[in-house]
């Protein structure tokens, strides 16, 4: 219960600082998690299973400068069973007009799979501004020790 209070409280300090940030944006974003792993053979080998699932939460986009920005997130993903939080910390730039390239850590906590049950990832994503409210979004979650899953997110992103 502990690491799950700490992401409130860190999610909670970043809207604070957010708010007092001329153009920040606040959202909400979701979609289809695609989760890779093999727990029979604790890895992920040729031929990993995949599992679907569905993602959602908030998100900050906080300007750092005209092309670079910090969005932090906390994202609550479900898959059957498999249930944890998701908190990726990324720097966020402006590759070419409305495409963005996104890329941080991640800190996860997984309620019921594994006994240790904090673990730090690296996320890649990449986002295209179809509208002023609405981007459409993929990233790939990488994790650093042998059995824990990877993923990949699509979904969209709706500032309110």
């Amino acid at each position: 219960m502990k690491p799950i209070c700490r992401l409130l409280i860190v999610s909670l300090c970043f809207a604070h600082f957010a708010h007092a940030q001329s153009k920040t944006d606040f959202g909400i974003k979701g979609g289809v998690n695609l989760t890779f792993y093999k727990v029979t053979e604790a890895s992920f080998g040729d031929n990993p299973e995949v599992g679907v699932g569905y993602y959602g939460g908030l998100f900050v986009d906080i300007p750092i400068d005209n092309r670079l920005s910090f969005q932090p997130e906390v994202l609550f993903v479900g898959l059957n069973d498999f249930k944890f939080l998701n908190a990726p910390l990324y720097l966020k730039y402006e590759a070419a007009d409305r495409f963005y390239l996104l890329i941080g850590p991640s800190m996860n906590y997984f309620f019921d799979f594994f006994s240790n049950k904090f673990k730090v990832r690296a996320d890649l994503s990449v986002a295209y501004q179809i509208s002023r409210v609405l981007d459409i979004h993929m990233k790939y979650s990488l994790g650093f020790e042998e059995i824990t899953p990877n993923g990949l997110f699509l979904g969209l992103d709706w500032k309110l």
